[in-house]
């Protein structure tokens, strides 16, 4: 990977979670190799579109062969940095908050979640899948003396900026946020967010079933 990552583009990025995912698929049901054109209509990508995006990193295809599916799988898994368990809270054990928590699985994508917090009195002292919650009140100083990189955001939107900016002065470099609220850190340029919004998701799902079914 001999190629500078930083100037590959965030819609390349957002590609290889799916790659990821649909190799992982092939491996566990014993394909052992796959060609590009295989691999695009699986995908209902293009060919081309799969060369361009892997030659970013270097490319993994070997002409008349095709791809390996267990190294390319494990290539775009270190690509991705599945293995690098990154330091992970999250803030807001309520509903979602809870079921984040409880049902993804942080290690397998490349984070640890170690810690939860909340402002509900009756949570503290609690876990969720053994993972301890702790009072909000507790937050910074958890960070200073823990150095989590990651935060996943559960919160009302009133409060996800300002409870950001302080958790950038506490370290935290990534941001998960479920806010509803998209983040602004443009004064910090090593922090990255990825905003997600559920319902614009499920907004987009409704024009397609008005207007395409």
């Amino acid at each position: 990977m001999s190629k500078d990552n930083s100037k590959i583009s965030i819609s390349v990025i957002k590609r290889l979670p799916r790659y990821y995912r649909f190799l992982g698929e092939l491996k566990a049901n014993g394909i052992e190799r796959i060609s590009s054109n295989s691999l695009a209509q699986m995908m209902n990508l293009t060919a081309s579109q799969i060369r361009q995006d892997l030659n970013c990193f270097g490319g993994f295809g070997h002409q008349g062969y095709g791809y390996n599916v267990a190294v390319l799988h494990s290539k775009i898994g270190a690509i991705l940095g599945v293995d690098s368990k990154l330091k992970t809270i999250l803030i807001g054990a309520g509903h979602l908050g809870n079921a984040i928590a409880r049902h993804l699985d942080f290690e397998k994508k490349g984070c640890v979640l170690e810690a939860i917090f909340d402002i509900d009195e009756n949570l503290m002292g609690k876990n969720i899948c053994s993972i301890p919650i702790y009072n909000v009140a507790y937050l910074q100083e958890y960070c200073e003396k823990n150095k989590p990189v990651v935060a996943v955001l559960c919160i009302p939107k009133e409060a996800a900026q300002s409870l950001a900016d302080s958790l950038v002065s506490a370290g935290i470099r990534a941001f998960w946020n479920f806010s509803h609220y998209d983040l602004n850190t443009d004064y910090q340029e090593n922090v990255v967010v990825e905003n997600v919004h559920l319902g614009d998701s499920l907004l987009t799902l409704t024009y397609r079933a008005n207007n395409e079914i």
